[in-house]
């Protein structure tokens, strides 16, 4: 079984926030692939199902971002899952919107999400799916305020695109392994290439 996190933050107040495009990713997967989010554990929500035949678990830590390796620990160990069948959907402000990347082990880059897993998982093993949603145009915005504000209007006519680009890449991942993923969907703009 392969376990898929999107991370983000619990809350309606932070639903559309460029913080939660990790959520919004593992939702398009549970709508496309009809794996209802209906079961909780160890702060998480998740359901299990198939996608193109691969047993899996989508989940969402309800922990708070810098909190969400206990959820991705209490369910990989629950369900027996290893490292390195896990995959983690996340914002990361040092790409570009419309950029996705995808990365096998490494550090965490400041994103405290990945920071928490690795530090509770005591491995860095797990595929990492990073979703552009770009820095601050002005340096009077915090970073903290930026990625826990909601997209604009110019971005959000992007993001239904951004996530099903997302989309298909954790399922190639999922199906054809991150090398593969990586050669069809890393560092290529999808805004722009169409």
């Amino acid at each position: 079984m392969h376990l898929i996190i999107g991370l983000g933050n619990p809350g309606h107040e932070y639903e559309r926030t460029r913080h939660n495009i990790g959520f919004l990713v593992i939702d398009e997967l549970s709508n496309s692939f009809s794996i209802p989010l209906k079961k909780t554990k160890f702060d998480a929500v998740f359901g299990k199902g198939l996608i193109e035949n691969k047993e899996v678990l989508l989940a969402k830590p309800i922990s708070f971002m810098n909190r969400s390796g206990y959820p991705v620990f209490g369910l990989a160990n629950y369900f027996m899952i290893s490292s390195e069948d896990i995959l983690v959907i996340h914002d990361d402000i040092d790409l570009a919107l419309g950029i996705i990347k995808i990365k096998e082990k490494g550090g965490h880059g400041g994103h405290r999400g990945i920071k928490s897993l690795i530090d509770v998982l005591g491995s860095n093993d797990f595929i990492r799916l990073r979703i552009g949603i770009n820095r601050p145009e002005s340096d009077k915005i915090t970073v903290s305020n930026y990625v826990l504000g909601n997209f604009n209007n110019v971005e959000s006519k992007s993001l239904s695109l951004i996530l099903d680009k997302a989309k298909d890449a954790a399922v190639t991942i999922l199906c054809k392994g991150a090398k593969d993923a990586m050669n069809n969907f890393n560092n290529k703009n999808f805004l722009t290439s169409n």
